[in-house]
């Protein structure tokens, strides 16, 4: 039964993708029940699953910030001992929250490049055919990313409580009051380059990839077109998958996959994402998210923002017009 189950779905994803010029190079990515096979696969998904398993609270977390705007803005307004210390004591669970969600952007760091060049070091084609596990916890983290820059980009309360706090820790030293948080200096400066961009932790990705290509120069040369490769490898798929209706319960999952390969794709490769002989499906994609309406807006905003060549003059006015 399995068998027979088996042959009649593959059969009925050749029928779907008949037609369709990329169907060659297509393949079918089980994003909801991929595990890994081989043992060096099972030992590199086990320490990404490890990170991966925090994402939930996180972005739980996240979601219930609330901001200590009222209090930070009657310190201002009516300075006072009481009313600092009121909006400061209410403002260290905040940025202990601030803390955690930094320290977890680094755990991600840490895993991330072995994930990377585990599916990047052969043919990409090949690998994400052979190497599913992996290829679900890339897109996993992918849909972590965007999800949390989304979030935090909504609320203006995490910058604005983190603004306070450092130039109220300043001013706490000077006057030789408690400050009573156990973050480092050193720590705290890097939390402010972190949080001072508007998507964090797609940020803090482009970089780590960045990094990983150019720490072996010859190595990097060649990783880097396979990497290339991988990402619009992914956004084609992930865009086939979407428009042939193949994924229908975890449709917005499969487009922040795609929306997240085409936004690190423009920003490693010298080219970028947009122009006429990029291997990305551009057009398709951005019609793709077009077509969902207001569920997707903040995926158009993030290829809108977060991309460096959408405005270059190699890029075909329909395309910039797909994004207006």
């Amino acid at each position: 039964f399995f068998c027979f189950f088996r042959l009649a779905y593959m059969g009925a994803l050749i029928s779907l993708i008949q037609g369709d010029p990329g169907a060659a190079d297509f393949v079918f990515v089980d994003f909801k029940n991929a595990t890994p096979g081989t043992e060096e696969e099972k030992l590199v998904y086990e320490n990404v699953a490890t990170v991966l398993s925090k994402a939930p609270t996180v972005l739980e977390s996240l979601e219930s910030y609330k901001g200590c705007e009222d209090l930070i803005k009657k310190a201002i307004q009516e300075p006072s001992p009481e009313t600092m210390d009121s909006a400061w004591d209410a403002l260290l669970p905040n940025i202990d929250k601030l803390k955690d969600y930094y320290d977890y952007s680094i755990e991600i760091e840490e895993v991330f490049p072995n994930l990377l060049s585990t599916l990047c070091k052969n043919d990409p084609h090949q690998t994400i055919s052979q190497l599913q596990g992996l290829t679900k916890q890339l897109a996993e983290t992918f849909d972590f990313v965007l999800r949390f820059d989304d979030m935090k980009m909504v609320n203006p309360g995490i910058q604005n409580d983190f603004s306070f706090y450092r130039r109220s820790r300043n001013q706490r030293k000077i006057n030789k009051a408690d400050v009573a948080s156990n973050i480092q200096e050193e720590v705290t400066n890097r939390m402010s380059l972190f949080y001072a961009y508007p998507t964090p932790m797609m940020n803090s990705l482009k970089e780590t990839i960045v990094k990983f290509l150019t720490k072996d120069e010859m190595q990097g040369r060649s990783l880097q077109q396979n990497v290339t490769t991988t990402l619009a490898f992914i956004a084609n798929i992930c865009q086939r998958m979407v428009e042939k209706k193949m994924v229908e319960d975890y449709e917005i999952f499969c487009l922040r996959c795609m929306t997240a390969s085409i936004i690190l794709y423009d920003n490693i490769d010298t080219k970028g994402a947009f122009h006429k002989r990029t291997p990305i499906f551009i057009k398709k994609c951005l019609t793709t998210l077009r077509q969902k309406g207001d569920e997707v807006e903040c995926l158009l905003n993030a290829l809108r923002f977060t991309t460096t060549h959408l405005q270059d003059e190699e890029t075909p006015g329909n395309i910039k017009q797909l994004l207006q």
